[in-house]
């Protein structure tokens, strides 16, 4: 697929992202997938993570923020990640969470917290 919002798309997620995540992504990708992968980068990346409306720091927030409270944990230490990215920082991301505890639940606050946290620990192991 190539449209602008395509080339757009893949421009702002390996800015958040980084090459190395949307290169290991673009590498596992099957015909299967195909079209999956192109709609969220076309979609997600080329039109809503791509806006200029609100910050990425801000939609780095709201995304780990969403992602916690529906339960959809699995992205979250790669959302934890693209923060060195976006400029969210760790007390953002708390905040966020924060709120997860009081919308959402303590549960569901809970584990991505520690997800977070497990996260951050690998970053910071990786820079040593």
């Amino acid at each position: 697929m190539t449209d602008a919002r395509y080339d757009r798309g893949m421009e702002t997620r390996r800015a958040v992202l980084g090459d190395a995540h949307v290169d290991r992504a673009e590498a596992a990708k099957s015909e299967f997938d195909q079209p999956f992968q192109d709609l969220i980068t076309a979609s997600a990346w080329g039109t809503v993570w791509a806006s200029d409306a609100i910050s990425r720091r801000e939609r780095s927030m709201l995304t780990l923020a969403l992602l916690a409270a529906t339960g959809n944990f699995e992205e979250i230490p790669m959302h934890i990640r693209a923060t060195a990215r976006t400029g969210a920082s760790r007390e953002d991301v708390m905040q966020a969470f924060l709120h997860v505890a009081i919308y959402a639940g303590v549960p569901r606050a809970n584990h991505a917290i520690k997800l977070a946290k497990q996260t951050y620990a690998e970053m910071e192991a990786a820079e040593k």
